[in-house]
């Protein structure tokens, strides 16, 4: 198993650091007709992630880090009601018809979902989970650059139609010399990856039709009896979704997500990514317009593809056990859209030589960019990526990882943490498994283990001001109470929310939280200090955790407070891009003054 994973290993990084090069040979140049993505298009929750977004393609193209002479956009979801990934690809398909009229039908377009406020791994959530940072290249490439070179064969083997895929994930697969992934059959195309069973209960799964082998194949091109979306591992055996070794050995496989897998003797299929030919989109397009205004949220993957193939049924469109927020209209627009889509073919492109990632959350964050990962050895991770930090890490097993920051050589980070666009000085000291984001910590500090810590740049009446939020990695931040009564339920840095506020010295009142009053979570706490200085900013949120952990009283009384969903409403982007850009410049001017010293 271990020599079979290995092999795996070595050709999946191989492949990967090949689309690498290719991408990076293309990035600041103009690409030619037909060998790149005509549009590359990015869904947004909000105008104010709308904005965010633009500024920083804006940034990306006016530092040439992206292929040139591809439209780029970002689609905005309309005020209201939240729509899913489902209703915000039928949004786009519109504002596609309305930049383009009859031309898009042409062309071939990556459709990029990042509407969410990633509350599950709050470092992306002011900038976007498109604009992660990963710990490799010059520049840092974000998750944006590898969507790009991952799928760097794709357009040109690719029908008009668009391609649709998530902002936190990561595919990697290994296929022959002259093989290529073709996106040229009607209706819908999707990947699928051989996962354990115990994966496809949160995943899509792929129930394929009979087919006679001859050989074992990296790539297969199959055909979908029909789609399980999140199903039982009973669910997957009575549908026959589950394969069982014979025609291949299973050890050729591993899965990603977020442990190493060893499949066991079964295991099944699972989605990432998916294509519809333009006559499928236009079909989408038009459902959407009749409806006019869309009051529930659509899932593209358990909403499109449960709909496609022979075998799917509508018991699916009632229900509602994946659903986060269950509205009167949801049963009968999925019914409407399956039969819409219903006859229409469902192709699967099998990758058995791939793994799928998915990077959302801050255990799976911590993990692949610190520990001995298979994906930190496939595509090539850092310890310390372009960044100034003279202490060498640990060469095996955990690690701590340095992105784009300046650290004093007299501060520690110890193992499994990550650090990112941020400057730590010579008496800081970060515990294990803590995220640091966008900080400047210039005073003596102790980071205490498990904690995160993320400032962000505000403007507020004109004024520019800092907060920093700062809470445990565990702490869960979508977790919420209906009355004040009940945030004793809370927890904050594993320690009640009640004696937290105690500790504080804050009353509970309804003037604690932000937005909706019947929705009380640690996401809309006002909690968090505004301060005039970055450095103010993060040393007030250090003493309020190491409050908590120490049991010892520190008032935020005199503090404006904010919560982190007003945080997001006051961000000021441009200031944020502006101290990235400074840390960027010297870090470049201390390698070139380091260059010219060695030479």
């Amino acid at each position: 198993m271990a020599a079979a994973n290995a092999l795996l290993g070595v050709a999946l990084r191989e492949a990967t650091q090949r689309k690498l090069q290719r991408f990076s040979e293309l990035r600041g140049k103009p690409v030619a007709a037909g060998k790149f993505w005509d549009i590359v298009a990015i869904t947004a929750a909000d105008e104010k992630q709308e904005l965010a977004y633009k500024q920083q393609l804006s940034e990306k193209l006016k530092k040439k880090e992206l292929p040139l002479g591809v439209q780029y956009h970002v689609f905005v979801d309309p005020a209201g009601a939240k729509i899913g990934n489902g209703g915000s690809t039928l949004c786009a398909l519109q504002c596609l018809e309305k930049l383009y009229g009859d031309k898009w039908n042409s062309f071939t377009i990556l459709l990029i979902h990042s509407g969410g406020y990633s509350q599950r791994l709050p470092n992306a959530s002011a900038l976007g989970k498109i604009f992660t940072a990963l710990p490799f290249g010059n520049p840092i490439y974000q998750m944006l650059e590898l969507k790009l070179a991952m799928y760097i064969d794709f357009p040109s083997h690719m029908k008009p139609g668009i391609l649709v895929t998530c902002a936190d994930d990561i595919e990697l697969y290994s296929v022959g010399e002259c093989e290529f992934i073709r996106f040229d059959k009607p209706g819908f195309t999707a990947l699928a990856h051989p996962s354990s069973l115990t994966v496809g209960t949160t995943h899509g799964v792929f129930v394929l039709e009979p087919f006679n082998y001859l050989e074992y194949k990296d790539l297969e091109y199959r055909c979908c009896h029909r789609f399980l979306h999140k199903p039982s591992i009973e669910q997957m055996h009575h549908f026959n979704a589950v394969c069982r070794p014979g025609n291949f050995s299973h050890q050729d496989m591993a899965g990603g997500d977020t442990t190493p897998l060893k499949l066991e003797s079964e295991y099944v299929y699972t989605d990432s990514l998916f294509y519809m030919d333009h006559k499928t989109a236009k079909k989408l397009l038009a459902f959407y317009e009749k409806i006019g205004t869309l009051n529930c949220e659509i899932d593209a993957y358990g909403d499109f593809l449960q709909a496609l193939g022979p075998g799917a049924t509508v018991e699916y469109t009632r229900n509602t056990s994946n659903v986060t927020k269950e509205e009167a209209e949801l049963t009968d627009i999925r019914q409407r859209i399956f039969h819409l889509l219903k006859g229409t073919s469902l192709n699967v492109v099998v990758l058995n030589k791939s793994k799928f990632y998915h990077i959302g959350t801050t255990e799976e964050y911590l993990f692949h960019f610190t520990s001995d990962s298979s994906l930190k050895s496939e595509l090539g991770l850092q310890s310390i990526a372009f960044s100034i930090f003279s202490t060498t890490p640990k060469c095996s097993g955990n690690t701590s990882c340095i992105i784009q920051s300046l650290l004093d050589s007299g501060c520690s980070v110890a193992t499994g943490s990550v650090v990112e666009y941020s400057r730590l000085g010579p008496n800081v000291s970060v515990g294990e498994n803590c995220i640091v984001s966008g900080c400047s910590v210039i005073t003596e500090a102790v980071l205490p283990a498990d904690s995160f810590v993320c400032s962000l740049s505000l403007k507020m009446n004109g004024y520019l001001k800092y907060s920093t939020m700062a809470f445990g990695v565990q702490d869960n931040l979508k977790r919420n109470v209906k009355t004040l009564s009940d945030i004793k339920l809370l927890q904050f840095f594993g320690v009640c929310f009640l004696s937290c506020l105690n500790i504080w010295n804050l009353k509970v009142t309804e003037e604690l939280f932000s937005g909706n009053k019947t929705c009380l979570s640690l996401w809309n706490a006002r909690i968090f200090p505004a301060c005039s200085s970055l450095s103010d900013s993060v040393t007030t949120s250090l003493k309020m955790l190491n409050a908590v952990q120490n049991k010892s009283a520190f008032s935020l009384n005199k503090y404006k407070l904010l919560s982190i969903e007003e945080m997001l409403i006051y961000k000021d982007v441009e200031d944020m891009i502006t101290y990235r850009e400074q840390i960027f410049l010297e870090i470049t001017l201390n390698r070139k003054q380091f260059d010219l010293e060695a030479s």
